[in-house]
């Protein structure tokens, strides 16, 4: 049982951190790796037509700019992908990423996150795994409930 997360570039590992953290909580492997879509295509596609083979059940891609890395590793891949826009140096306010991830044609599905939203990108792997994995699936009920009990404990110290 295991998620491959891979994005554009080293700058995109602080966004993408929050997804290996949260899968590493499930007690989900991960693979990170750096796979540039305009900058190292043969790794691209070597990735997107191999990583069934290595184990790997669900791919999150992390890409800022033009963000093509997600729909192409989609369009290679018989996983189900779930695309992070990255907010970058060179992005347009992130619209031109989440733009990019979002509209995907017929046929080439990606999930797509809110922009740095890696944290739920994990989770959605998670659940992923999860809806064949009891063990995982556990897991999430119990994260679901930490979160019900977070905002429980929040109302209850308003009101004090």
């Amino acid at each position: 049982m295991a998620v491959g997360i891979i994005m554009g570039s080293t700058s995109d590992l602080p966004v993408m951190e929050a997804a290996i953290d949260i899968l590493k909580d499930f007690g989900i492997e991960t693979e990170v790796d750096i796979v540039s879509a305009h900058r190292t295509p043969e790794k691209l596609f070597d990735y997107g037509k191999n990583a069934h083979d290595r184990g790997i059940q669900v791919i999150i891609a992390g890409a800022g700019g033009a963000a093509h890395l997600p729909g192409m590793i989609a369009s290679l891949s018989p996983l189900p992908v779930i695309g992070v826009p990255v907010k970058s140096r060179n992005s347009i306010d992130g619209w031109d990423s989440v733009l990019s991830i979002l509209q995907m044609p017929g046929g080439v599905p990606v999930a797509t996150v809110a922009l740095d939203g890696a944290l739920n990108a994990g989770i959605l792997a998670a659940q992923i795994i999860g809806s064949s994995n009891v063990h995982v699936q556990e897991k999430i009920l119990a994260y679901k409930e930490s979160l019900k009990n977070k905002v429980i404990a929040g109302s209850e110290s308003l009101k004090k």
